[in-house]
């Protein structure tokens, strides 16, 4: 028998809200009771890899954006549109929209293509975007959208942390150097997440009320 053992993420993880979507492709695959997904913080660092501003930037701006929308609704997974301005494979604009695809349901000419001429996925994640701000989602039933951006900047690396990471990469920290680097690291993340995450001059969403240039 295997056994598989528990993923044991920082303890804040836990303390950052989770957010719930309906998703009608996994209803009608009774995938999960009801089509409902719940996703948190934890299964955008299993996806990416890693906890870091960036993912953590993602994920938050995603469910922020998400609630604007919605509002009281359960958003619908698979039923949003996301262009992103920067290109695929320029900075983090690629690393952030695998983090917004994974809850959304929106993907990029690789999605899938859908089932009877519904549930499609496929381009509805798109880079190169003429858009004002990082991010514009847009739900497809009502074509309302905000544009989204996040101020990951609010929370700088430490001077310690920015040596403590130098001497981890140069594989010459010992161990304690490299536990106190985690620490700091993660004491980042909380932060921007934590202590930043109602902010919304740090989480800006700004509804598209004005004429869009690629509305």
């Amino acid at each position: 028998m295997v056994v598989t053992k528990t993923n044991e993420w920082p303890d804040f993880f836990t303390q950052v809200p989770r957010i719930q979507l309906r998703d009608p492709l996994a209803d009608l695959l009774g995938s999960v009771k009801g089509g409902v997904i719940e996703y948190g913080y934890a299964d955008a660092v299993a996806m990416t890899g890693h906890s870091c501003p960036t993912v953590a930037a993602a994920y938050w701006l995603t469910v922020c954006a998400l609630r604007a929308l919605y509002q009281t609704e359960m958003p619908q997974r698979g039923g949003i549109r996301v262009m992103v301005r920067g290109p695929a494979y320029e900075g983090v604009s690629g690393v952030q929209a695998s983090v917004i695809s994974l809850i959304t349901g929106a993907a990029p000419v690789t999605g899938f293509r859908g089932i009877g001429g519904k549930h499609q996925r496929a381009n509805l994640l798109m880079f190169d975007a003429k858009i004002p701000a990082p991010f514009r989602f847009e739900r497809l039933d009502t074509g309302d959208a905000v544009y989204a951006q996040a101020r990951m900047d609010v929370v700088s690396i430490s001077s310690e942390c920015s040596l403590l990471l130098q001497r981890c990469l140069a594989d010459v920290a010992d161990e304690h150097e490299r536990q106190r680097f985690r620490e700091l690291w993660q004491a980042r993340v909380r932060s921007l997440l934590l202590d930043y995450g109602d902010d919304h001059e740090v989480f800006e969403i700004r509804p598209v009320f004005e004429i869009d240039p690629v509305g």
